[in-house]
C-alpha cells in the first residue's frame, strides 16, 4: 500500500492535505495517466498544436484530440455492438441495405446493382430503416 495526497490530484476540491492508501494496482494507473498527460502537453508543444487551428494539414487535430482511455473505448465497443444488433433486428432487406452501406462502405448504386434493383428504391429502403433505427436511440 501506497499513500498518496489527494491535494496533490485534486487540488481544487482539497484545500488541506488528505492523505489516503492506496494499492500499487491503483498507484499504477494513476502514474499512467499522469504520463499520458505529460505525454499530450508535449505533444501540444512540439507542434505548436496552440496556435493554429486552420493549417489544415491535420496535425492540430491530431494532436488536440486526447488518447482514449479504456473506458472510452469499451463504451464505444459497447454501442457498435448494440447499433449492430438494433441493425440485425430491422427487416431482412433494409438490414442488409445498411450493412452494405454503412459496415461495407458500398454506394447505393453498387447496393443496387448488385440486387439488380432501381437506386431509388435501395435509396428508400435505407432511409426507412434508419428511421427504425432512431426510434431505437
Amino acid at each position: 500500500m501506497k499513500k498518496i495526497n489527494l491535494r496533490e490530484l485534486y487540488p481544487d476540491v482539497y484545500t488541506t492535505d488528505f492523505f489516503v492508501d492506496v494499492t500499487e494496482e491503483v498507484m499504477e494507473t494513476i502514474r499512467a495517466a499522469e504520463r499520458a498527460e505529460a505525454a499530450y502537453e508535449r505533444k501540444m508543444y512540439r507542434y505548436k498544436a496552440q496556435y493554429s487551428l486552420d493549417c489544415e494539414n491535420g496535425i492540430e487535430n491530431a494532436v488536440l484530440l486526447k488518447p482514449q482511455t479504456s473506458e472510452m473505448l469499451l463504451e464505444k465497443k459497447q454501442f457498435q455492438e448494440q447499433v449492430y444488433a438494433a441493425v440485425m433486428k430491422l427487416p431482412e432487406k433494409q438490414a442488409k441495405r445498411i450493412y452494405a452501406r454503412y459496415y461495407l462502405g458500398m454506394t447505393v448504386n453498387e447496393i443496387a446493382e448488385v440486387e439488380g434493383v432501381d437506386p431509388s428504391r435501395v435509396r428508400d429502403s435505407i432511409r426507412r430503416g434508419l428511421k427504425q433505427l432512431a426510434k431505437y436511440f
